[in-house]
């Protein structure tokens, strides 16, 4: 009989556990194949500002910080807040209508979410109420479970 010496067997390196760094990202699972998504009326609306009185300011002082925040997390984190918010920032320097540009952003997120364009279209939205539809947008975003404050 051959005897084996349990010391001289191989052992196995110890398992290191990885953890993901937290982005602004939310990993959801993706849309049921059964079915679209059905579309729903936004969260909040667009007059609501006061019931995030620390985003209404933020808004209202510093626009490109909130367009910033809101165009991350609808590029899904191809494109930085700050990278979002400069060009946010140059634009309305440059043209003095940055509405231009954030219209866009409501365009895409509604698609993306299947939100109605209500009370009027996108662009018009911005226009008239820029502040107060990046803060409907930050607070649907908010809604659907996206932590505004990481802003990686």
């Amino acid at each position: 009989m051959v005897s084996v010496d349990k010391a001289a067997a191989p052992s196995a390196p110890p398992i290191q556990s990885y953890v993901q760094p937290s982005t602004g990202i939310p990993i959801q699972p993706s849309p049921s194949p059964s079915g679209p998504q059905v579309p729903g009326p936004w969260a909040t609306g667009l007059c609501d500002c006061f019931s995030d009185v620390s985003n209404c300011c933020i808004t209202c002082w510093c626009p490109c910080i909130t367009f910033g925040q809101i165009a991350e997390i609808v590029d899904r984190g191809s494109t930085s807040c700050g990278a979002s918010g400069a060009l946010y920032a140059l634009i309305a320097y440059i043209t003095g209508c940055a509405c231009i540009y954030s219209c866009f952003y409501r365009s895409k997120m509604r698609r993306q979410y299947m939100l109605p364009e209500d009370p009027c279209p996108d662009c018009l939205v911005h226009f008239f109420c820029e502040s107060c539809a990046l803060c409907q947008e930050y607070r649907e975003l908010q809604h659907r479970g996206f932590d505004m404050s990481l802003g990686t």
